[in-house]
């Protein structure tokens, strides 16, 4: 037995390196005696060898482990190496029973990651590779086991003791103490285990299956919210009946818990079973929630139960595979909300999604697959591009195969994987000989890193009556790959009669045509029968996660947003539009001359708002301008500068071209307060967009401090402080102020106000940042305020976080290198908009490389930001 101490450069893994482990677990039988500080862990395991060699020791992962024993078959084992990475076990025969006992600390967990304190309570996060925080461990996905766990701790101090599966036995102990003891009779990976200890307000509830069984639901949350509760257990139980309606998948248990918890590096946590979240994804009541927080409970509950099948039932065979789980994951919990809501509105958020930050991500230091080839720090692939690109690749599947033959494909993959670690190839291969449809092509989207650019041109010939199209496709290189191929991408598209914007059906050689194109050459060409000149509707619904270059012409956009047949087109025409003036303006701005905007641009968005056909959440919508980071990724340069003055003008023209119809709809639309429904919430964002392009105008400042003082509900409460934090008018501090008064000894609400601080467009922005951390409701060990404060002024508030005197960027180093050793995971996170520097002019360029090499220059600079600083620094 010896240990040794060590420091090494991170090293890279490969995907191409995966080899199955020598020795695999088939039971755990746990037992945890908590202690704040010396929390002690008895981990006996079954042990089988799989290969098929006889020298090969057993490798075990750990981190800030206590190693107390180690005993094999009963007797205590000597024949053992450890140091604080790795216990290597030596000699070993084929099948064993393997006994370790460790200490551990979770007071001192920072990381939030293995056991730790969440205020009063216990709680775990074990994925990716957080259990090895907990016990020595073949800590890997394809390692599967079933857990059974007996939990001990204080009676009165921790009533509820919970970990995955069923409850099968429970007991008190003399001194005070009590055990509780779960068996999951499901084989999971260790990333899924979990367990929780503290004393909650817990909601009850009960959900029958399609087969008739019982399930109890319990929703575990600190104490005095329990009247947040409600709305997390009705969107688990709309969840449940969904998932049995449109994928026909039962839930496995006897019972659904899910526990809200204030300190969380995620948003949610799927354990089988046991759903650890994120406090801000279940706690919602009107005076403390606003639309957009109850639609993201809902998002977010669903996307961790259908998780149970898609993560738990199948898992990864290696963590490359992520999107395996994570893309088809967030595929159906984005078909869960369009199911219950609307549908077209959901596709739009989704796609701003796509269009700002995840195309921003593809052309980044970091940009990678959805399937990644390497990694050094597995929670740095926790992306963009693997969840919401990832489900863009499942959609485009969907669109390919159909809603029947997608399904067919599912029920295939779940007959063949069930219990399995299962890989992204076994997935497409489940479609492809479910369907009969050729996805080899298809298929190159999981290893083809950045974002692809469809090139269309046409032309019309009135001689031959046929339109014509032709589409090129290119993928720049990225800074992982330099050669790139041609994809399969769906191309949906729709014709309109160019004068009239009449439907026109497509059609070639006299043949129906199916509305998507399918593009998978460089350069093709497509022909249709028209016997007069059309417009066409390109990348309908958003088809494909590509860019799109063609020509339009103002009158064909103003067209398309008046007679388009898809809302979600009519939407896109309008953001083209946008798109078309605000890069004139832009270049207009630098180079000196007076801003104008068309006043039939303003119109053609006029005839959309005014248009009652339309559910007002679209409406709203169409009134939304692309933030300044998305219109950022339009540049190749960025002028921070010049995208925001830009983006000012464009609103001040909108709110005088519409004032008076923006006023009718401040006053016409009058929803319920305590009202939810997806119209009562689309009538809200209206008439609260309207409020927000009001406050531009100096004459209607008044009407703000009215909507405060009459808000009736959160998302009242907040459009008034927005609206003023944005047009900074005079009462902003007074309303905020009148905010923190109210809500200060409440955390998750004062993030809603931390957010605003660090949005705020004034000349004094960091400095009120700065003295905003002295607030009592901030606490930097607490991932939400860090991200609600920090993370809203350097994400959302370009100009001045990019000052040219380089002082946002210094105060972004200080809150990193303060993270660095707190919450490496946090501080990953937040580093991301110091990696784009080559994308701004050289000034800015040069002191972000500083920044950047400051923080390399850290003795202690955790693997998180290792790998991503070096890899933007040597790009």
């Amino acid at each position: 037995m010896s240990a040794s101490a060590k420091v090494e450069q991170p090293q890279a893994k490969f995907r191409l390196d995966y080899q199955a482990p020598d020795f695999t677990i088939t039971d755990v039988d746990l037992e945890f005696d908590l202690d704040d500080q010396h929390t002690l862990v008895q981990a006996t395991s079954k042990v089988k060898r799989v290969s098929s060699q006889q020298d090969a020791a057993l490798c075990l992962a750990g981190e800030s482990l206590k190693l107390l024993s180690v005993s094999v078959n009963g007797e205590l084992w000597s024949d053992y190496q450890h140091d604080e990475h790795e216990l290597r076990l030596f000699h070993l025969p084929d099948e064993f029973e393997l006994c370790i006992q460790t200490e551990i600390n979770p007071s001192a967990n920072t990381a939030l990651e293995g056991l730790y304190k969440s205020g009063d309570a216990f709680c775990t996060q074990c994925e990716a590779e957080g259990f090895r925080r907990i016990t020595y461990f073949l800590d890997r996905p394809d390692v599967l086991a079933r857990y059974q766990t007996r939990v001990i701790a204080d009676a009165k101090q921790y009533p509820f003791l919970l970990s995955n599966g069923n409850k099968i036995d429970e007991g008190v102990l003399t001194d005070g103490r009590h055990w509780v003891q779960w068996q999951d009779p499901h084989p999971k990976p260790s990333y899924l285990f979990a367990l929780v200890a503290g004393d909650f307000d817990v909601l009850r509830d009960q959900f029958t299956t399609m087969n008739g069984r019982q399930v109890a639901l319990e929703i575990f949350v600190d104490k005095g919210n329990l009247d947040r509760a409600p709305h997390a257990m009705a969107s688990l139980q709309n969840a449940m009946k969904w998932d049995e309606e449109r994928f026909g998948l039962e839930y496995d248990l006897d019972i659904y818990m899910i526990v809200a918890v204030d300190f969380f590096n995620m948003g949610a946590m799927e354990n089988k079973g046991l759903n650890v979240f994120n406090s801000k994804f279940v706690l919602a009541n009107p005076q403390t929630a606003t639309d957009d927080d109850y639609l993201g409970v809902e998002a977010v509950i669903g996307h961790e139960y259908f998780h149970n099948w898609t993560g738990n039932r199948i898992t990864c065979r290696d963590w490359f595979q992520l999107s395996l789980k994570e893309g088809l994951t967030v595929f159906r919990d984005q078909e869960f909300s369009s199911d219950l809501g609307d549908r077209t509105v959901n596709r739009i958020n989704n796609v701003r999604i796509i269009r700002g930050p995840q195309f921003a991500e593809d052309a980044s230091p970091m940009s990678h697959p959805i399937r990644p080839d390497q990694v050094i720090e597995m929670n740095n692939f926790y992306t963009l591009t693997v969840y919401e690109k990832g489900s863009e690749v499942i959609r485009m599947m969907h669109t390919l195969l159909g809603e029947e033959k997608f399904q067919a494909g599912m029920r295939l993959y779940v007959e063949r994987h069930d219990g399995t670690a299962a890989t992204c190839d076994d997935f497409v291969a489940a479609m492809s000989d479910a369907s009969g449809v050729d996805l080899t092509q298809f298929k190159l989207w999981y290893s083809q890193s950045g974002t692809p650019n469809l090139m269309v041109t046409s032309s019309y010939d009135a001689q031959q009556q046929q339109f014509n199209l032709t589409v090129t496709q290119q993928t720049k290189p990225t800074a992982d790959q330099s050669e790139k191929v041609a994809l399969h991408i769906p191309l949906r598209i729709a014709l309109y009669d160019q004068k009239t914007g009449a439907p026109v059906a497509l059609m070639s050689q006299g043949q129906s045509v199916d509305p998507v194109l399918n593009v998978t050459q460089e350069t093709q060409s497509f022909q249709f029968d028209c016997t007069s000149p059309v417009i066409v509707s390109l990348l309908d619904d958003f088809s494909a996660p590509v860019t799109l270059s063609y020509d339009y012409s103002d009158d064909d956009l103003a067209m398309l947003m008046r007679h388009a047949t898809s809302p979600y087109a009519r939407w896109d025409a309008s953001q083209q539009l946008l798109a078309k003036h605000v890069r004139r303006l832009v270049a207009d701005y630098q180079a000196g001359v007076e801003l104008s905007l068309p006043y039939t641009v303003g119109q053609s968005f006029l005839h959309i708002i005014e248009d009652e056909s339309l559910a007002p959440a679209l409406i709203a919508e169409v009134m939304t301008l692309p933030s300044e980071n998305e219109i950022a990724g339009w540049f190749d340069v960025i002028d921070v500068d010049a995208i925001a003055h830009v983006r000012r003008f464009i609103r001040a023209c909108f709110a005088q071209h519409w004032e008076t119809t923006l006023q009718a709809l401040y006053h016409d639309l009058q929803p319920a307060a305590d009202d939810f429904s997806h119209q009562a919430i689309g009538e809200r964002c209206l008439k609260n967009n309207a409020l927000a392009y009001l406050a531009l105008l100096p004459a209607n400042s008044k009407w703000v401090e009215v909507h405060f003082e009459q808000a009736g509900n959160m998302t009242d409460t907040m459009a008034a402080m927005t609206a003023a934090n944005s047009a900074m008018l005079s009462c902003r501090e007074q309303l905020m102020q009148s905010f923190s008064d109210r809500w200060q000894q409440d955390g998750l609400v004062m993030d809603k106000w931390f957010m605003l601080q660090g949005t705020n467009p004034a000349q004094n922005c960091l400095a009120n940042v700065e003295a905003v951390k002295s607030h009592p409701a901030f606490d930097m060990k607490n991932p939400n305020r860090v991200r609600s404060l920090i993370g809203s002024f350097v994400n959302n508030n370009p100009v001045y976080f990019h000052a040219l005197d380089g002082s946002g960027y210094q105060f972004l180093v200080e809150a990193l290198i303060q993270l660095n050793t707190a919450n490496p995971q946090v501080a990953s996170r937040l580093i991301d908009p110091l990696l784009k520097y080559r994308r701004y002019d050289e000034p800015r360029q040069v002191l972000m490389r500083q920044a950047l090499e400051q923080l390399a220059g850290l003795d202690n600079l955790a693997k998180d930001l290792f790998e991503k600083i070096n890899k933007a620094l040597d790009v």
